[in-house]
């Protein structure tokens, strides 16, 4: 996962995720997004729709919209941990 190069909401990777993984990522989304006001508190682990793509039930958005925002908000906290 990397902020410069976003998944695409088709990309095969995504299909094997489990809802245990997905409960992860959004478990780590809310408190990583918490200083941002990035809170779902209802968010979970969503169907799978005809193309195969995972969906978070935060009205339904790709699994890689979860996982994409969670990468940027990682980039960001390095950069800023990295200032002096």
């Amino acid at each position: 996962m990397n902020a410069h190069h976003p998944l695409h909401p088709a990309d095969p990777a995504l299909r094997h995720l489990t809802d245990r993984e997905l409960t992860g990522l959004i478990v780590e989304l809310r408190s990583e997004g918490r200083e941002f006001g990035l809170l779902w508190p209802s968010a979970g682990p969503g169907e799978t729709n005809l193309q195969g793509r995972r969906l978070v039930s935060i009205g339904n958005v790709p699994a890689s919209t979860l996982i994409n925002l969670l990468a940027l908000l990682r980039e960001y906290r390095r950069g800023r941990d990295a200032r002096p």
